[in-house]
């Protein structure tokens, strides 16, 4: 098996295991709050990053002083607000909506991204520009009732996307200068320590709930925060980040097919046709420029 190949496969994974997440989600907040299962999940996943941290600092200290990365403490805390931020609306707002519908809006911050990176000085193409209006009109078919209301779990999931797009333009700002994995660890970190503060402040968490939930926790933990993110920095390495980006967006397709066979979601047809309107926009904006032109 060639190296791109096995890349594109262990991408697939990571698509289907995100993708499953929001089932995951969705079931444990049938027992915890939103801020108890983020900073159980977080914690979860900043354990299964932490050995990676270790072995890449081992790998550090035998380097040149001059060669060695900063550890990226003020950035990973910057990260983790966001992520927090992201995070949080996504599980307030997944209380009022479907775990499918949740990732087909959540996908959209793949769009929201370079239209924010304008604000920063990033050229955005006319591609893209299409891609926003179509999924706007994604969001409308998906979200709008007839009367014309948006229900507050949607609106949150959307303000979710702006927040996960900002994150990932603040990550591709510092990540020079860090290694990815110590951003991960930092991040997960402070999401769990603003988690728990936050938990502490707002919910009640008992061990026989955390304990009748403990299924949906390890897998929106261990494997999607912690596995998944893993299986992504190295399959990224022999991935083309274009084939990437496009395998990636699966995820919102496993949200959907998961939610539909394990919660008995369903959905009708103005919102499978918004779902699809925001897919083909999410899969467009991720090809390269020059990719409809025909090659001489």
């Amino acid at each position: 098996m060639n190296k791109q190949l096995k890349a594109s496969l262990l991408l697939l994974l990571t698509a289907l295991i995100w993708g499953l997440a929001f089932v995951a989600q969705s079931s444990g907040m049938e027992y915890i709050g939103p801020f108890g299962f983020n900073a159980i999940r977080s914690l979860m996943g900043a354990i299964v990053v932490l050995p990676l941290v270790l072995i890449n600092r081992k790998k550090e200290a035998a380097l040149p002083e001059k060669d060695r990365q900063k550890f990226p403490f003020f950035g990973g805390i910057l990260c983790g607000l966001l992520l927090f931020s992201a995070s949080s609306l996504q599980q307030f707002g997944m209380v009022e909506t479907t775990a499918g519908k949740a990732g087909f809006i959540t996908a959209m911050y793949s769009v929201l991204v370079p239209i924010l990176g304008l604000f920063i000085g990033k050229k955005t193409r006319l591609l893209v520009w299409v891609c926003a209006a179509v999924s706007i009109i994604g969001f409308y078919f998906l979200c709008v009732t007839e009367s014309f209301t948006v229900s507050m779990g949607d609106f949150l999931v959307f303000l979710c996307s702006v927040f996960f797009a900002v994150h990932i333009l603040f990550v591709d700002k510092i990540s020079p200068h860090a290694n990815g994995v110590e951003i991960s660890f930092m991040q997960l970190l402070t999401m769990s320590f603003l988690s728990f503060i936050c938990t502490i402040l707002f919910e009640e968490l008992h061990l026989e709930d955390i304990l009748a939930c403990i299924v949906p926790l390890a897998y929106a933990g261990f494997c999607s925060m912690g596995i998944a993110y893993t299986l992504q920095i190295v399959a990224q390495k022999d991935a083309d980040p274009t084939v990437a980006s496009l395998i990636m967006c699966l995820e919102s397709v496993f949200a959907v097919i998961g939610s539909a066979l394990i919660l008995g979601e369903e959905m009708n047809a103005r919102e499978i046709l918004g779902s699809i309107l925001i897919f083909g926009a999410v899969v467009l904006s991720q090809l390269p420029e020059g990719a409809f032109k025909k090659k001489k």
